[in-house]
């Protein structure tokens, strides 16, 4: 009995840390899923009634929604500040470097229009990922300013977000 509780508290501990690492997998498996039902969408076109048809369109609308639905609760994980914790467990990522720029600091705010010198693609970030930042959307870019980071909307010139002290 003494070793069935261990096992079950043992597993009640690991269980959260699986339970966060499958949101990829269940992405996977959900357009797997699409990709099932429009076949079994595209058979019923070829050999069924309208009745089949019917029934695999709304399949396929709800494998959809579902794959839609746990897109954005992945999304909604990427809080403001998930970079932080990790900054202070790997500092030396976060170092500042020797990096230089051609121009002098500005203290910029979500909103303003910058100058595209200030985020041409040597300022880009390519690897945001690193630093536990949430993914840029399409046309944004996140950029280094200085300690600072932005997120600028590349095809208008918008600061988007700002974080300042970023780096050490």
């Amino acid at each position: 009995m003494r070793k069935l509780i261990i096992t079950a508290m043992m597993a009640a501990v690991a269980l959260p840390a699986a339970a966060s690492a499958q949101s990829q997998g269940e992405l996977r498996r959900d357009r797997h899923d699409i990709r099932r039902e429009q076949r079994e969408l595209d058979q019923a076109r070829r050999t069924g009634d309208r009745h089949d048809v019917r029934e695999e369109r709304r399949d396929v609308r709800e494998a959809r929604q579902e794959y839609r639905e746990d897109l954005n609760d992945r999304n909604r994980r990427w809080a403001r500040n998930d970079w932080n914790s990790w900054r202070n467990q790997n500092r030396t990522v976060f170092a500042r470097g020797t990096w230089r720029a051609p121009f002098r600091y500005n203290v910029f705010r979500p909103g303003l229009r910058i100058a595209p010198v200030y985020y041409g693609p040597r300022y880009f970030l390519a690897d945001p990922w690193r630093y536990h930042l949430p993914p840029a959307a399409y046309n944004q870019r996140w950029v280094r300013h200085y300690n600072d980071l932005l997120l600028v909307d590349v095809r208008r010139g918008i600061v988007i977000d700002v974080i300042r002290n970023f780096y050490w």
